[in-house]
């Protein structure tokens, strides 16, 4: 990741990306229904998300883990995108909730609120799958989806376990 790409906040790209995507969406759900064209924006950025985690992987000196990953986050909380409050952490486990989420009050007043969950939930789980295919989210809730936190457990398989 280049140096300008760090200067500007996930955040900031997001909504970039979101102002793109938007009117193609709304061509998609013409075209050929809204039920495919969510598919086809969800395949194509949950693709995005594992490449992405395989490109911050590539620039972890000493090998992508659960400790590496949880060094990043301040890039997602950047801006104030996020307020977080981690649970528990230690070598085998990362888990927090996000009791506010920029990402998705930005979607809603977007008009994108039915593909926020596309184009920033849903990255979550496959940009972990790029980044470190060892570990697992679970999460059961979202702000997107009108919860009152997102709870994100991430687990770091042991080896030998089945994923």
């Amino acid at each position: 990741m280049s140096c300008a790409n760090n200067e500007l906040g996930i955040l900031a790209r997001r909504k970039i990306e979101a102002e793109i995507i938007k009117p193609i969406y709304q061509i998609l759900v013409r075209e050929i229904g809204k039920a495919r064209a969510q598919a086809v924006i969800g395949e194509a950025i949950e693709n995005a998300a594992i490449a992405a985690g395989k490109q911050f992987a590539a620039q972890e000196p000493h090998g992508a883990d659960l400790r590496s990953f949880a060094a990043l986050q301040y890039l997602w909380e950047k801006d104030d995108a996020l307020r977080v409050e981690v649970i528990h952490q230690d070598e085998q486990h990362f888990d927090y909730n996000v009791t506010r989420c920029r990402y998705a009050e930005m979607y809603h007043e977007m008009g994108l609120g039915d593909i926020g969950h596309l184009l920033s939930c849903a990255r979550d789980s496959q940009f972990i799958v790029g980044y470190a295919p060892d570990v697992e989210l679970q999460r059961s809730q979202t702000i997107m989806s009108g919860a009152p936190c997102c709870d994100f457990r991430y687990t770091a398989k042991t080896p030998g376990e089945e994923q």
